[in-house]
């Protein structure tokens, strides 16, 4: 029986070490997270498009291992013993299991979770992780010595990035979609409060306090005003702040403003503490730097504040707040013992920088492979997560298309000509093949339409031919994970076949306008929901690929599920004059629509 169980161990390693190695390794790592070894002998970091996670001998700055764990790993922590790492494979809906083991990363169990697992937490004793699942709005607890699932719960829509209380009792979710934060009872596994963060778009990663008192998270804010030259320089389209909420009861959160008249701050995602909590470090990946505070000193505010740019009192003092300068795109970062050593995942430099804040300056950079000139694509990715492409540097365009998809608002772009005509944010995906372009449809040239984005919506400076070529070149790639409403084979579910042929049929009349492969005919139609402010008359067929992933529908978010489109704004009678769909009808509807 003993040799048995060796010989079933050695072919299940063998089955996950063939799994995880199979296709090449890209020639771009792109670190998005970083973690470090307890005694900081070894760091590891999540490579996202090489979808691989690399191991780093600290003292010699080399790559001792790299390993293919999925597709677009988006977090890891460590776990078990502390040699263990948990990492998500996000577009394969798996969370990985690896050992470190004398240098080398040894693939131990895989479990499915779902789709879109993102950001994770460990429990104290490295026995159980939690990671958001962002396609289906819900949490998963994983048990991970046995590895496997253990349950779910739904929290709210994109679960992005999560953070455990140090007890272990109290689960922090920034819930993007809803712009609020959930506090999960792990005990009793049910949401004990939310807390709303008006406005709040694209949360961050989190960090608990020692005591577990608070949890603190970087996240931006839309104003829904004009844009204007004197609006954006006001913090009054876009900022950024910091937030922290209570963990240990509902309270309105507090925050402060990361934003510097001049020179703002774009995309804030990672967040660390120094061991003492005498620090508190923000990687603002926008603006390509650390942000580095003080945290007993900082001007909290809770309702009626912060105001929208940074309080004076944190300019005046350095110690208080600095900025510290990386370039590329920094992510996620983890902090040394020392309490001054930060460790920096840098996605376009493909490297960990290693940074002193309180010197204030990179003392060294490990790459993660070999130095590679930036191809046409990767120039476009540069820049289109580059706030400095903005006024003072205030947004990106990922600020508002999160990854080239889609927010959780109704924005004022100024790109219809007419003012707090607010619109919901269009994905990029498909972008060249389904013109024309922007609500109305009033635009027919890409190109025109990207000079625009960035002169009138971003109010900087025109974009040269070659940056238009590489922005167009990488939306053209495939950035987008596999649907969860369809099966592992692509297959349609029984109720999604039948919403197929109701979506078809004559009483729906869905298909004479979204027609084709995207879904859209590319005309412009007068669907009885215009406003008398709207500069055009009627509405461009909007692609209806991928509208599962969003939270807000029609032009202008008055509808917040696609029940509430099909049976109000936008049913079958109101559109064609057809009949009622019935609630059958609906529901199967429903499910085809989101399978596209």
């Amino acid at each position: 029986m003993k040799i048995l169980a060796q010989v079933l161990s050695a072919a299940l390693l063998l089955l996950l070490s063939t799994e995880l190695l199979a296709g090449p390794l890209s020639e771009y790592r792109s670190p998005v997270a970083v973690v470090l070894a307890k005694d900081g002998h070894w760091l590891a970091t999540a490579n996202q498009t090489s979808g691989s996670v690399s191991l780093v001998d600290v003292a010699s700055g080399q790559v001792t291992d790299e390993l293919a764990c999925g597709t677009h790993p988006s977090f890891l922590q460590k776990c078990l013993d502390g040699q263990h790492l948990v990492v998500t494979d996000t577009f394969g809906g798996k969370v990985r299991i690896l050992e470190i083991n004398d240098g080398k990363l040894l693939p131990k169990a895989t479990i499915e979770v779902g789709f879109e697992p993102t950001g994770l937490a460990v429990s104290p004793d490295g026995q159980t992780a939690y990671v958001g699942l962002v396609a289906t709005g819900e949490i998963a607890q994983l048990d991970l010595a046995a590895g496997k699932l253990v349950r779910k719960l739904e929290v709210g829509a994109w679960p992005r990035y999560l953070a455990l209380s140090p007890d272990g009792s109290r689960l922090a979710v920034g819930c993007s979609g809803e712009s609020r934060i959930a506090i999960v009872d792990v005990p009793t596994w049910e949401v004990a409060y939310t807390e709303k963060l008006s406005g709040g778009i694209n949360i961050g990663h989190m960090q608990c306090s020692a005591d577990g008192k608070y949890v603190y998270f970087p996240w931006m804010i839309y104003r829904s005003n004009p844009i204007s030259r004197d609006n954006i320089r006001r913090g009054w389209v876009l900022g950024s702040r910091i937030g922290r909420v209570r963990l240990d009861d509902s309270e309105y959160r507090e925050a402060i403003t990361l934003d510097v008249p001049g020179t703002a701050v774009a995309d804030p995602l990672g967040i660390t503490m120094s061991g003492d909590e005498k620090r508190l470090i923000v990687a603002a990946s926008g603006t390509h730097e650390l942000l580095v505070y003080r945290r007993a000193d900082l001007p909290w505010e809770g309702i009626g504040g912060p105001g929208d740019l940074i309080d004076p009192k944190l300019m005046r003092d350095p110690d208080l707040f600095g900025r510290i300068e990386l370039g590329g795109r920094p992510m996620g970062i983890a902090m040394a013992d020392d309490n001054r050593t930060v460790y920096v995942a840098n996605y376009l430099k493909d490297n960990i920088q290693v940074v002193d804040i309180e010197s204030r300056e990179i003392v060294r950079e490990i790459p993660l492979g070999p130095s590679i000139s930036a191809n046409q694509i990767r120039q476009g990715e540069a820049v289109f997560y580059d706030a400095r492409h903005s006024l003072d540097q205030w947004y990106s365009c990922h600020s508002c298309h999160y990854n080239g998809g889609v927010n959780s608002k109704a924005m004022d772009t100024w790109n219809d000509g007419s003012a707090l005509t607010m619109k919901t944010v269009l994905p990029l995906d498909n972008l060249s093949k389904t013109g024309p372009w922007t609500w109305h449809g009033w635009q027919v040239d890409l190109n025109d339409a990207m000079h625009k984005s960035f002169t009138t919506t971003m109010q900087g400076r025109r974009a040269s031919e070659e940056e238009k070529e590489a922005i167009l070149a990488y939306l053209n790639t495939d950035r987008f994970p596999p649907n969860p409403f369809r099966a592992k084979d692509g297959s349609l579910s029984a109720a999604a076949q039948r919403g197929k042929r109701v979506f078809e049929s004559s009483d729906a009349n869905c298909a004479s306008c979204h027609s084709g492969d995207y879904f859209t005919d590319g005309k412009i139609h007068d669907v009885g929901l215009g406003a008398d402010e709207d500069q055009y008359e009627g509405f461009n067929t909007p692609a209806l690929v991928g509208i599962y992933r969003k939270v807000r529908f029609l032009h202008d978010a008055r509808a917040r599920n696609l029940e509430e489109v099909l049976t109000d704004f936008h049913s079958p009678e109101e559109v064609s004059g057809t009949r009622a769909l019935t609630e059958e009808e609906i529901s199967d509807l429903v499910s085809y629509l989101k399978s596209l």
